[in-house]
C-alpha cells in the first residue's frame, strides 16, 4: 500500500500545480521608442475629375420634391403646383414624364441614361413652382386666413419682417433654406455664398418695390422667392 501511495499523491498534487500556474499574472511588455518610417517613394495623388457631373436617377429627385411639397402623393402635388393658375406655372405630370428622364411605355420612350439640359430645365420649372407655392402657403396664407405658424411651414420656416433685412438678419434665415435644400449649414459652404445670396435677395426686393405693375408678391416675398430659385437650381442640389 505504501508503494501505491506515491503515485496517488502525485495525481492529487498535479491539479494544484495547474491552479498555481493559472493564477500567475501575465508578463507585461512595455512599448519601446518608435522611429518614423522612412518613405520608400512618393506618388502624387490624381484628384482630377474622371467624369462630368451628372444627376442621380429621377426617382430620387421626385421623392425629394414630393417631400419638399409636404410629403403628398404625386397627383396631390400636381394639384398644389397648379393651384388657381392652371398651366401658367405648372402643367401636368404627363407633360413632364419623358423630359424628367422617366420611361413612357405608352409612346415607347425609353429611360434617359444621361443628364441633359432639358432634364435639368424641367426640374428647375418644378422647383420654381415649389418656391412660388411655398411663398403663398408659408408667408401669405389663404385669403382671409393668417399664414401658418413657423413650425407648420413647409419651406420658409422663419419669421419674415415687413421691411428689408440687413445682412445679419438675413444670414440665420438663409441658413434654414440652405439646410433644407443642400443639407448642411451655410457656415460650412464657401465663404462668399451667404453674401452672394444676400445681394440677390436685396437686389430683387429693391427692384420689385419699384416695379410697375405690381405683382401679387411683396418685395420681401419676391426677394425670398429669388433665394429659393437660386438654391433649387444650385449644382449641389441637382448634380454629383
Amino acid at each position: 500500500m505504501a508503494g501505491r501511495g506515491g503515485p496517488v499523491k502525485a495525481w492529487v498534487a498535479l491539479p494544484m500545480l495547474f491552479v498555481a500556474c493559472a493564477a500567475r499574472l501575465p508578463e507585461s511588455v512595455a512599448p519601446g521608442p518608435t522611429a518614423p518610417l522612412t518613405p520608400l517613394g512618393v506618388v502624387a495623388e490624381d484628384t482630377a475629375p474622371k467624369a462630368g457631373l451628372r444627376m442621380v436617377p429621377p426617382e430620387v429627385y421626385m421623392r425629394t420634391f414630393l417631400e419638399l411639397f409636404g410629403g403628398f402623393a404625386p397627383l396631390d402635388v400636381q394639384k398644389r403646383a397648379r393651384a388657381a393658375d392652371g398651366g401658367k406655372l405648372f402643367d401636368t405630370w404627363d407633360d413632364y414624364v419623358s423630359a424628367l428622364g422617366f420611361p413612357d411605355y405608352r409612346q415607347d420612350v425609353p429611360r434617359q441614361t444621361q443628364t441633359n439640359a432639358l432634364m435639368v430645365a424641367t426640374f428647375e420649372r418644378l422647383g420654381i413652382a415649389l418656391c412660388d407655392r411655398a411663398i403663398e402657403h408659408d408667408l401669405k396664407g389663404a385669403p382671409g386666413v393668417d399664414p401658418p405658424r413657423v413650425e407648420e411651414r413647409a419651406i420658409f420656416a422663419f419669421d419674415v419682417p415687413s421691411g428689408l433685412l440687413d445682412a445679419n438678419e438675413f444670414a440665420p434665415r438663409f441658413d434654414v433654406l440652405h439646410r433644407t435644400f443642400l443639407g448642411y449649414p451655410a457656415a460650412l459652404a464657401p465663404s462668399q455664398r451667404v453674401a452672394r445670396f444676400y445681394s440677390l435677395y436685396r437686389d430683387i426686393a429693391t427692384g420689385h418695390a419699384k416695379a410697375v405693375p405690381k405683382s401679387r408678391f411683396t418685395p420681401q416675398e419676391a426677394g425670398w422667392a429669388a433665394v429659393c430659385y437660386g438654391l433649387i437650381r444650385h449644382p449641389e442640389f441637382h448634380l454629383y
